[in-house]
């Protein structure tokens, strides 16, 4: 898989992520950590989406 498929497939899973969030905040029968869980999760896609752009830029 080249970098830049992998950038893709992070982004999409990023996108899924926050709006899957965001139905979860809105459901009143939602758990807090389970939100909380899913925030750190997207925080580190993010991060990773982050890194491997800086790193495909550097070459």
């Amino acid at each position: 898989m080249s970098l830049s498929s992998h950038l893709t497939e992070l982004k999409k899973k990023h996108e899924h992520l926050s709006m899957e969030v965001e139905q979860a905040q809105r459901a009143p029968s939602t758990d807090g950590l389970e939100v909380a869980a899913m925030k750190k999760q997207k925080l580190k896609l993010k991060e990773e989406i982050e890194r491997l752009s800086a790193s495909e830029l550097a070459h």
